[in-house]
């Protein structure tokens, strides 16, 4: 059984963790190319979610996108397979470092296997880069150093991210125009058009975009009056290419919504049923916001939610854009 909490973690990292499910050799490709040069691509790799659960499962979450444990064999290797221990970053973290060190140790007496740690660093801060621990005491030394990927050092290579057919590459980009567009909803309203628009282009298949475009919807969120108007932008490309892709499926938590009111409607009058279940759809949404940006929610969020009318869940939806935490998105006015 998954606890409630561990599902809430969940739901926090799902964008990365899909897309990474979905591509992880392109994320080991466009990340760490010299890992992906020694890996033989053509054995399956395999992703061990349960596995790590267990060897790490009391330490300390932190602030990440995603973690994930992978089997994959080496080329030309007497080893044959090893482990690949991911970590995706999205905040400065003191102890990150340690960790990385405690989970590799803990991983290789588990599976006496090697295991390559590997980090992607999503925060802003452009000089924080650990990629080493070490503990001596009296001639006898240990610890760990790791590759590090920075997402800012792609800063001034927007327009290549955006060339490269590299899903990674679009996610950084991503990444990096949420950053740049933090105070600008058009110009941010406009960037996720474009990458909207590039994730047709790939001509990948209908999964791939859906895990994608999680990503893109889950970072660069926009006002209610835009994110219509993008709505409408993806049901034009989806009606030039002759596919129905994105729209059907993140609009089921809205129909839902309004699905549970109208339902009620029969019962206590259709007009107010309605208007229930719209502003639970909306409540639904922004929950799953709130959640993704900033992890579990108390308990005192989720009251304050289910207790809430639409012009406030409309005026929490749009701090979500900028808010760098909960007391932000719920000060008051």
């Amino acid at each position: 059984m998954t606890s409630t909490a561990e599902a809430e973690v969940d739901q926090y990292d799902s964008p990365w963790k899909e897309a990474l499910e979905e591509a992880f050799p392109e994320f080991i490709a466009f990340y760490f190319p010299d890992a992906h040069r020694q890996i033989d691509w053509t054995h399956e790799h395999v992703f061990l979610d349960q596995e790590l659960r267990q060897v790490v499962r009391d330490a300390e979450l932190g602030r990440r996108f995603v973690d994930k444990l992978v089997r994959v064999t080496r080329l030309g290797g007497g080893e044959g397979w090893v482990y690949v221990h991911v970590e995706v970053q999205g905040s400065r973290e003191a102890d990150f470092a340690r960790r990385m060190f405690v989970y590799n140790y803990r991983l290789f007496d588990r599976y006496d296997r090697p295991v390559a740690s590997l980090a992607v660093l999503a925060d802003e801060e452009a000089a924080w880069r650990p990629d080493q621990f070490h503990v001596e005491a009296f001639g006898c030394e240990t610890g760990i150093r790791f590759p590090v990927a920075k997402l800012t050092d792609h800063t001034e290579r927007l327009d290549a991210l955006l060339a490269d057919t590299n899903p990674f590459a679009l996610i950084t980009a991503a990444h990096l125009l949420t950053r740049q567009t933090r105070q600008d909803p058009a110009t941010r309203f406009q960037a996720k058009r474009r990458l909207v628009r590039l994730l047709y282009e790939r001509d990948w298949d209908k999964r791939r975009i859906l895990r994608l475009f999680s990503v893109l919807d889950w970072m660069m969120q926009l006002p209610k009056a835009l994110e219509a108007k993008l709505w409408q932008d993806i049901e034009d490309i989806e009606g030039e290419r002759k596919v129905r892709y994105v729209t059907s499926v993140e609009r089921l938590a809205i129909e839902r919504g309004m699905q549970q009111g109208m339902q009620k409607g029969l019962e206590k009058g259709l007009e107010k049923g309605l208007e229930q279940g719209i502003v639970k759809g909306e409540g639904t949404i922004l929950r799953r916001q709130l959640t993704r940006r900033f992890g579990p929610l108390p308990q005192n969020v989720l009251d304050r939610l289910a207790c809430a009318d639409s012009r406030q869940l409309e005026t929490w939806a749009d701090r979500v854009i900028d808010a760098t935490s909960l007391d932000e998105v719920f000060a008051e006015d």
